[in-house]
């Protein structure tokens, strides 16, 4: 199959705003974050240290819903290092709804208890530090990890991800061919976590469990290297 050409990105800007944070920054867990996050945009995919991270929400929201979970996986192209996953329950300052349990089931006997999200907030950040981070769907965990240092630091907080999903719209929903189907008629290709890893015949997770969805993104990202880029790939061309 050949290689897909993916849209570089500015690099500069991410840098930029990285450096300028890094010295801005009054709390040290970011300072750590912001100086870990400045990754060469021309550094390989091959080479470049990455997290595969997961959040899961009372709802979609950043104003109104909180973090009930967050996951986090290390890995490279070659290896998932499971045995270094991390995995925290928060609990919520507002009590969960029965659409919210139904969703990601975590309830109320398991977030009695649970520390709140500023009280782990640092060592989530620490965890995060020197590594590309991968999700799939960067406005839920972006938009929510900027909502929290906010609330606890009252600073914002923003960083390069590979977002999963972003590529696989690339390929089937902004391609010659997925618009090819859209002129006939036919409905666009699910780019959803579950749908995207049966194209590439990866097995299933049980969704919606941030470690679980942590880990079916690491693997969803090596998928779709190895089938749809190349090692050398720089990561200022796929990252958001």
């Amino acid at each position: 199959m050949p290689l897909i050409r993916p849209k570089t990105r500015s690099a500069s800007d991410w840098h930029d705003y990285l450096v300028q944070r890094r010295q801005q920054t009054q709390v040290s867990a970011l300072e750590d974050f912001f100086a870990g996050a400045d990754l060469s945009p021309i550094l390989p995919i091959e080479e470049a240290p990455m997290m595969a991270l997961d959040l899961e929400t009372t709802g979609l929201d950043p104003k109104r819903s909180e973090i009930v979970s967050i996951g986090m996986v290390p890995f490279s192209l070659s290896r998932i290092r499971v045995s270094e996953r991390r995995y925290w329950v928060v609990r919520p300052r507002r009590s969960l709804d029965a659409r919210s349990v139904t969703f990601h089931h975590i309830t109320h006997a398991d977030i009695e208890g649970a520390p709140r999200l500023d009280e782990v907030l640092e060592d989530v950040m620490r965890a995060m530090a020197g590594h590309l981070l991968v999700v799939h769907y960067r406005h839920i965990e972006r938009a929510f990890l900027d909502a929290a240092t906010r609330k606890a630091w009252r600073e914002s907080v923003s960083f390069p991800v590979i977002d999963t999903m972003s590529l696989e719209a690339r390929i089937h929903r902004q391609s010659w061919l997925a618009r090819l189907r859209r002129w006939s008629g036919r409905p666009p290709a699910s780019i959803r976590l579950h749908d995207s890893r049966t194209r590439y015949g990866l097995p299933h997770y049980h969704g919606h469990h941030a470690l679980n969805d942590a880990l079916a993104t690491a693997e969803l990202l090596q998928a779709q290297v190895a089938s749809h880029y190349a090692p050398e790939t720089p990561i200022g061309m796929l990252w958001s």
